[in-house]
C-alpha cells in the first residue's frame, strides 16, 4: 500500500487519547513510507494526522471542498492540496488516490465516508480494504450494528468481512495487507440477491 485515505473528525475531543492516536497514525504511516490522503483540514484529528505525517517526512495529500477553503480551515502545508467543488468529488478523489481506507474516530462526515467506501466495495466500484481503527472503544456500538446488519440479512455473508476492525494500527495494517476482495453484488447475480 503506497497511500491510505484517512477518514477522521475535524473536532478535538476533550479526551487526549483521540488526538494522540491521530498523531501516532500519521507518524507511523510516514515512517512506513505510506502516504496519507485525507480531508485537507488543519483542525482536530485531521490536522493531527497531517501534521504528524509531515513532521515525520511523509507525503500528505489533502482533498478539500472550496467551501471549507473559504471557511479558512484548509491545511496549507500539505504535500499537495486538491480543491474540489463537492463532497462527492472529495470522496471520489479519496478512492482514486488511495490503496485503502482507514477510519479513525469522527462524526457524521466520517461516517458518510466510511459507509460510501463500504458500499462501493460491495458494488465493485473499488476492490480496496476498508479499515476501522477502534480507538478507546469509540466504535463498539457501530461494530455491533454491523454484526446486526449481517445477522438480520442486510449485509450479505460474503460482505461480512469487508470492514476490517482492530484497536491497534499495526493489527489493522496487517489485515489490510492480507485483504482479498469479496464477491461484488454485480458478480453475484440477481437470482442470489
Amino acid at each position: 500500500m503506497k497511500r491510505l485515505a484517512i477518514y477522521c473528525g475535524s473536532a478535538t475531543p476533550a479526551d487526549p487519547v483521540y488526538i494522540d492516536n491521530a498523531r501516532e497514525v500519521g507518524r507511523t504511516l510516514a515512517e512506513r513510507g505510506i502516504g496519507v490522503v485525507y480531508g485537507g483540514g488543519r483542525l482536530g484529528l485531521m490536522g493531527a494526522v497531517a501534521d504528524a505525517a509531515l513532521a515525520a517526512g511523509g507525503e500528505v495529500i489533502g482533498v478539500i471542498p472550496q467551501a471549507l477553503v473559504d471557511a479558512e480551515v484548509a491545511h496549507r502545508g500539505c504535500t499537495e492540496l486538491h480543491v474540489v467543488d463537492t463532497m462527492h468529488q472529495r470522496k471520489q478523489a479519496f478512492t482514486d488516490l488511495s490503496d485503502g481506507f482507514v477510519t479513525l474516530p469522527g462524526g457524521t462526515g466520517t461516517m458518510d465516508e466510511l459507509w460510501e467506501a463500504m458500499s462501493w466495495a460491495q458494488i465493485g466500484y473499488h476492490a480496496k480494504p476498508v479499515g476501522l481503527l477502534n480507538v478507546a472503544g469509540y466504535y463498539d456500538g457501530l461494530i455491533q450494528f454491523v454484526r446486526t446488519m449481517g445477522d438480520v440479512g442486510f449485509l450479505r455473508a460474503q460482505h461480512r468481512g469487508l470492514l476490517l476492525i482492530d484497536d491497534r494500527l499495526d493489527g489493522l495494517l496487517e489485515q489490510m495487507a492480507a485483504f482479498r476482495p469479496a464477491t461484488t453484488i454485480g458478480e453475484i447475480g440477481a437470482k442470489d440477491l
